[in-house]
């Protein structure tokens, strides 16, 4: 199916029209890149409306610029100031209901943009596999949800939003993801999303670093990158097997719909008298609106090695200070503790929620059963492990159990449960769980990241996996002296569900 991106300019283009082919972009995604004002999104708005009848769309909309979509398309605008749970949610309804939709980011900061950005990809890219319909996924400003270099924001925000963006470009492919990313700075984008476009639409460029590698990906030699400061606005150097096999410079066409703010214009200036000008703008003002004028203070010196070794000498240690004072034993705190967070993980869709919102639904049933919400993340975590064993209290009571979880404290926070899991297995008799089961209790439809962490615990030494004539697979604890039964590694796991590749 092609559509029509607008006219090849120049003088051999002969005004004939530039074509997209939306199967072929499907496969191989695409990259635009353009300097503010170049018209990168009024491309991206010429392609969505132009493919809207085709294929679903999923946008998103650092700036709000895409919601105006809604009234003559039809995309849903999806408020992004909700919850990263509610978020998850909504984009599995979103890809099992095939909805295009607009996700808007414009009242948030720029981190809080990429937890949610970055949540609401992964859920879509986590679908379930009867779900993945071909989604064209537009990302503007992309440069600010996969960044080359660590910014201002959270280390963990910057892992979770490039995270998403890789797999969106490196693995969406096979789920029915075609990435199309836009992007003021080449520079300023993770080298390793940018080279997985296969289709580039280069626009007006003037930084040397960003000419370069734009004519990196087109393959053109160095001194024809100074065409891309000859573009006008509107005009893209394009090519890819969705476009063009040789580089062509396109015009864009014109669109229905437009951004809410427009391109700035030159407006004239009030046509009152200077006197007057004056007097409005400094008439008094209102005594409640002034700020009070608060003093500068000297910002204090920096303290010396000595003056911290006399401070922390002065402290209580820290146990007494932080020691809740609820009159149970640590141990009766911390099965009150699991016994929450095994209520937590009861509540339907629990696996597949992130840990964000679970660990504030554990907090309000701490706070609703008057324990003091003390709890370390970590440790949370490692409750939460606990938890998706499902294992029964009768076995949660054995010294080989609590051998089982002293050994997995010891352990990643990834390879927690699965060694869990095996643990409970090999003590009940029961079959190595298949990698279907490893995979969905630790809330993720990938297959390939459960056989990941098996390798890594027998990398470690902490299981041996043993495989039989029929393929069947049992795991050895060498360090508790036990095994399971041998399992179909292939099996699907509770109601038929087979995790993904």
């Amino acid at each position: 199916m092609n559509i029509e991106l607008g006219k090849v300019a120049g003088p051999h283009g002969g005004g004939a029209e530039a074509m997209l082919d939306v199967e072929e972009l499907l496969a191989t995604r695409l990259l635009v890149q353009g300097n503010s004002g170049s018209g990168k999104s009024h491309l991206l708005r010429r392609l969505i409306e132009q493919s809207a009848p085709y294929v679903q769309q999923v946008i998103i909309d650092p700036e709000g610029d895409f919601v105006s979509l809604a009234d003559r398309f039809g995309h849903v605008v999806l408020d992004a100031e909700r919850g990263l749970g509610e978020l998850e949610v909504i984009a599995t309804r979103v890809r099992q209901h095939r909805v295009s939709a607009v996700l808007n980011l414009e009242s948030l900061d720029v981190e809080m943009q990429m937890r949610a950005a970055g949540t609401f990809l992964n859920a879509m890219f986590d679908a379930d596999r009867e779900h993945w319909f071909p989604v064209l996924v537009v990302v503007d400003e992309a440069q600010l949800f996969a960044p080359a270099v660590a910014g201002e924001v959270s280390e963990e925000a910057r892992k979770l939003s490039l995270g998403a963006m890789t797999n969106l470009m490196c693995r969406g492919r096979k789920r029915g993801l075609a990435g199309i990313i836009a992007t003021q700075r080449l520079a300023k984008l993770a080298k390793n999303v940018a080279a997985e476009a296969s289709n580039f639409l280069m626009g007006r460029t003037f930084l040397d670093i960003d000419m370069v590698r734009a004519a990196d990906l087109l393959g053109l030699e160095r001194r024809q990158a100074e065409t891309f400061r000859d573009l006008s606005r509107g005009q893209f150097v394009a090519l890819g097997p969705a476009l063009t096999r040789r580089p062509i410079t396109v015009s864009v066409g014109t669109v229905e719909t437009a951004p809410r703010a427009g391109t700035p214009k030159l407006t004239p200036l009030p046509a009152e008298a200077a006197a007057a000008q004056r007097e409005l703008v400094l008439a008094p003002v209102p005594v409640d609106l002034v700020r009070p004028v608060e003093p500068r203070v000297a910002a204090p010196s920096a303290p010396t090695m000595h003056d911290l070794l006399a401070s922390l000498a002065r402290e209580a240690p820290l146990e007494a200070a932080e020691a809740p004072d609820d009159g149970l034993t640590p141990g009766e705190r911390e099965a009150q503790f699991l016994a929450i967070a095994r209520a937590v993980m009861a509540e339907p869709g629990a696996p597949f929620r992130g840990e964000a919102p679970l660990y504030q639904d554990f907090l309000v049933r701490c706070r609703i059963q008057r324990l003091p919400a003390t709890l370390p993340l970590a440790q949370f975590r490692f409750l939460l492990n606990l938890a998706r064993t499902g294992i029964d209290s009768a076995l949660a009571e054995t010294d080989d159990w609590q051998r089982v979880v002293e050994l997995a404290r010891a352990l990643p926070d990834e390879a927690q449960l699965s060694f869990l899991l095996i643990a409970a297995a090999a003590l009940t008799g029961s079959p190595c769980p298949s990698d279907a089961e490893l995979a969905l209790r630790s809330g993720t439809h990938s297959a390939g990241r459960a056989r990941s962490r098996l390798r890594h615990l027998e990398k470690s030494g902490h299981i041996v996996l043993r495989v039989d004539i029929r393929g069947h697979r049992a795991a050895v604890l060498p360090d508790l002296g036990i095994e399971t039964a041998a399992g179909d590694a292939r099996a699907p796991y509770g109601d038929g569900s087979v995790a993904a590749e």
